[in-house]
C-alpha cells in the first residue's frame, strides 16, 4: 500500500497523531480539508492557546465532564506534564498562570501551531491541504484506503491499512470543524451520541437586558437549577451580553444546561453576589449603610452601595420594591429582603448560542465502541478516533485541548488489542 496510515483532519489531534506514527517509522498522510492545517489551534484562547493544565492528575480528571474513565489511559500514556516537556523540547517556551492553566510564553497561538507542523515535516508526514475525505473504503471489516476530493476536484484514491478520523466537532466550523467525522463513522457503522454545543454562552429573555450587558461580575457564586433544583455551582467570573450570560463560570455550567434546555425543562440561574459573607456579616453591613442614610433615601440609594449600578431594578423586583422607593415606605424587614436578593438573583434561562460561538462540541462517536487502550474501533480493524470527533468533552482551563493532544498520541501508536 502507498501509506501505512492515513490521518484525517489537521487539528492537534490529527498532527499530535500523524507526527508519532511518523516519529515511529511510518509513511503517513495526513488530509486537512482547508488550506493550512491547525486553524482552529491558532484561534484557541483568544489567541494564546491554553494548551493544557498543569492540575495533578486527579485534579485534572475531575474536570472531564463525560466518560472520564474512558479517557484515563489515554491520559496516564501522554498527560500535562508530557505535553509540556513536548513543546519545550520542540523550542516552545511556556507559562503558567493563574488556576494551572499552561500558555506560550509568547501568548501566541501561532507558536504552538507551527511547533505541531514543523515536527510533522520533520517526521516527513505528507500534509495534503484542500483535500476533503468523501469516503473510507474497506476490505471486509478492515480498513482499505480512502477516497479524497482534491483543491482542483478530482477524486484520488488512496491506500492505507490504517487510518485515524481526527476532524473535530462543529464548533467553530470556519476553522473547518463542520462534523464530517460523525458522517464518516456513522457511514461505517458507529452509533453517534447527538451533538449540541459546550462551553457555550446562554440566552435569556430578560426585560432589562439592554440595561445589564456589558457588565461583569468577578467573585460570584453562580448556581444552575433545573426544575427548581441545584444541579452545578461555580465561582468567578461572568458577564451579560445583549444576548445572555457568558463568562468561564457560565461555560462551565452550560453543558448541564444545554442538555436541561433540550429536554424542555425549566433551567435558572441563581447568583450570590456576596459569597464571602455570612447572614449576620451582611446584615451589620446593611445597618451601618441604612444608618448613613434616611427614610427619604430611595431604595437605589441603598442597593447602589451594595450592588452594580445596571443590577438594581433586578434587585429591588427581586425585593418585592421599586428603585424609587422611599426607604421609610419599604418596611421594616428591608435588611432581611435585600439579604435574600443580593445572595440569589434569579436569571430565567431561555436558550443557548449556536455551534459558532461554542468552544467544544458535546456528543460523537459512542466510546463504547472504541478500545480505550489503543483507541481502535472495535468494529473496523485499523479503524481509529481521536479528539473531539469522540463523545469527551471537559471544562475550559486547557483540558479539552490536552484531551486531543493525549487521544491524538495514543492513536497514532497504532496498537492493536484482539
Amino acid at each position: 500500500m502507498e501509506y501505512d496510515l492515513i490521518v484525517i483532519g489537521g487539528g492537534a489531534a490529527g498532527l499530535m497523531a500523524a507526527g508519532t506514527a511518523a516519529s515511529e517509522g511510518r509513511r503517513v498522510l495526513l488530509l486537512e480539508k482547508m488550506e493550512k492545517p491547525a486553524r482552529k489551534i491558532r484561534i484557541t484562547g483568544k489567541g494564546r492557546c491554553n494548551l493544557t493544565n498543569i492540575k495533578p492528575a486527579e485534579e485534572f480528571l475531575e474536570k472531564v465532564q463525560v466518560n472520564r474513565d474512558f479517557f484515563i489511559p489515554a491520559y496516564n500514556s501522554f498527560g500535562n506534564k508530557a505535553l509540556v516537556r513536548f513543546f519545550e523540547k520542540r523550542g516552545v517556551k511556556l507559562v503558567t498562570e493563574r488556576g494551572g492553566r499552561v500558555f506560550p510564553a509568547s501568548s501566541k497561538a501561532w507558536d504552538i501551531a507551527d511547533a505541531l507542523v514543523d515536527w510533522c515535516r520533520d517526521e516527513e508526514v505528507e500534509i495534503s491541504c484542500q483535500s476533503r475525505v468523501e469516503e473510507i473504503l474497506l476490505l471486509g471489516n478492515k480498513i482499505r484506503g480512502v477516497n479524497y476530493r482534491t483543491k482542483r476536484g478530482f477524486v484520488r484514491k488512496v491506500e492505507a491499512p490504517a487510518i485515524i478520523i481526527c476532524t473535530g466537532g462543529a464548533s467553530y466550523p470556519a476553522t473547518g470543524s463542520t462534523g464530517d467525522g460523525y458522517a464518516l463513522a456513522h457511514k461505517l457503522g458507529h452509533n453517534i451520541e447527538p451533538i449540541r454545543p459546550s462551553l457555550v454562552p446562554l440566552e435569556t429573555q430578560l426585560e432589562e437586558k439592554n440595561i445589564l450587558s456589558g457588565l461583569q461580575l468577578r467573585n460570584v457564586a453562580v448556581r444552575l437549577l433545573v426544575d427548581g433544583e441545584s444541579v452545578a455551582e461555580e465561582f468567578g467570573e461572568m458577564s451579560f451580553s445583549i444576548r445572555g450570560v457568558e463568562g468561564a463560570v457560565i461555560l462551565r455550567m452550560s453543558r448541564k444546561a444545554v442538555d436541561a434546555l433540550i429536554e424542555d425543562r425549566i433551567v435558572e440561574l441563581s447568583i450570590d453576589l456576596k459569597p464571602a459573607l455570612d447572614y449576620t456579616t451582611l446584615m451589620a453591613r446593611i445597618q451601618r449603610e441604612m444608618e448613613v442614610l434616611n427614610g427619604n433615601n430611595v431604595m437605589s440609594d441603598l442597593l447602589r452601595k451594595l450592588a452594580p449600578r445596571q443590577l438594581i431594578p433586578i434587585i429591588a423586583k427581586t425585593m418585592g420594591s421599586h428603585p424609587k422607593r422611599l426607604l421609610r415606605q419599604a418596611g421594616e424587614d428591608i435588611p432581611e429582603r435585600l439579604i435574600k436578593a443580593l445572595k440569589d438573583i434569579r436569571i430565567p434561562i431561555s436558550g443557548y448560542r449556536p455551534f459558532e460561538e461554542a468552544i467544544v462540541t458535546a456528543g460523537g462517536v459512542d466510546v463504547h465502541e472504541v478500545n480505550p487502550n489503543t483507541l481502535e474501533s472495535k468494529l473496523i480493524k485499523g479503524l481509529y478516533f481521536a479528539g473531539e470527533v469522540l463523545d469527551l468533552d471537559a471544562n475550559t482551563g486547557g483540558y479539552n485541548l490536552q484531551i486531543a493532544f493525549s487521544t491524538g498520541r495514543l492513536a497514532g501508536h497504532l496498537k492493536h488489542e484482539d
